[in-house]
């Protein structure tokens, strides 16, 4: 009803959410349209990433199409952030190629994305050494409850999680929408 007064009325309306504030997200292209625009011709389907991108030392993810970034998120890491994952217990984030292989909306982390750690390569190099290389590893919100309060300040400032990427509960809404099953990820140093 509300649109249809606009669209007679020849004024344009554009929604510009940003889905983490504080620069936990960047959304290229967020400005009101003109107002001879009609409210049709913004309406635009949503980006579908093609990749995932995250540089642990610069502590961002990005969501990436056709090679560039059209979404990028302030992470945090393992609480041993430096190295690829070795074993359970370690803390660190792994490093190289892999994939998202499901999702979970009852996440104890509010959503969670799985990464397909541990590859072939991993257990490999870990059952050489004796070791288990561990697994569950997620990007995932914020944590959910009242046992967990205390964690939430530490999701924007610091790394605090036992080997996954933590991401503001607005990003991991966005990430969500944008990320399909299936999509790499690429986990650089």
């Amino acid at each position: 009803m509300v649109s249809a007064f606009l669209r007679s009325a020849g004024l344009g309306l554009a929604v510009c959410l940003s889905g983490s504030v504080a620069a936990m997200s960047v959304l290229p292209g967020c400005t009101v349209k003109r107002a001879q625009e009609p409210v049709e011709a913004q309406a635009q389907s949503p980006m579908v990433a093609d990749k995932i991108l995250v540089k642990k030392r610069q502590r961002r993810l990005y969501l990436m199409r056709d090679g560039e970034p059209f979404r990028t998120y302030r992470i945090s890491l393992g609480i041993e952030p430096v190295g690829h994952k070795q074993r359970q217990g370690d803390n660190r984030t792994p490093e190289g190629r892999y994939t998202i292989s499901g999702r979970n909306a009852r996440s104890k982390f509010y959503k969670a994305l799985h990464i397909s750690y541990p590859s072939l390569d991993d257990r490999l190099r870990a059952a050489a050494e004796g070791w288990d290389p561990g697994g569950a590893i997620m990007i995932h919100g914020e944590p959910r409850g009242a046992r967990f309060a205390e964690l939430r300040d530490l999701v924007r400032d610091e790394d605090w999680t036992q080997g996954c990427i933590a991401v503001s509960n607005l990003a991991v809404d966005e990430i969500w929408r944008y990320v399909g099953d299936g999509t790499p990820i690429e986990i650089e140093p």
